[in-house]
């Protein structure tokens, strides 16, 4: 058995829905991030790069970029605040399958999330690297 999210968990803020993703091999989704919405990403099959670069202009960590390797095998959950750009890009050869629980109920009328491409000059970060 593996704990997904759990309520009790410092992190945790609230809970809004629940999304599942099968992404197939080498496909990249990137980059987005929210404004009030914090992410909860959990790889529970196959394995998946997730990098994280902060754009909060008022973070000490601003402009930095931080990589995770998530996998079935051992799965985590990666809270991932608002402000922060998030991604990710399924690696090997066996699609990932990924569980997101946003904190918040998706609005069509208000979407919370801001895109660029995954190859946006203003994020340096390179997607064909290998991971650790």
């Amino acid at each position: 058995m593996t704990e997904l999210l759990r309520s009790d968990w410092p992190e945790f803020t609230r809970f809004g829905q629940a999304n599942i993703t099968l992404n197939l091999p080498g496909v990249i989704r990137a980059w987005h991030w929210h404004r009030r919405q914090t992410d909860v990403i959990v790889v529970v099959q196959g394995r998946a790069l997730l990098p994280l670069y902060d754009g909060r202009t008022d973070s000490p960590t601003f402009g930095t970029v931080e990589d995770h390797v998530a996998d079935g095998e051992r799965p985590f959950a990666l809270f991932i605040p608002p402000g922060v750009y998030h991604g990710y890009k399924t690696i090997g050869t066996a699609p990932a399958l990924i569980v997101n629980f946003p904190d918040r109920v998706y609005d069509s009328a208000d979407p919370d999330e801001e895109r660029i491409p995954h190859d946006d000059p203003s994020v340096p970060y390179d997607w064909g690297r290998e991971p650790a």
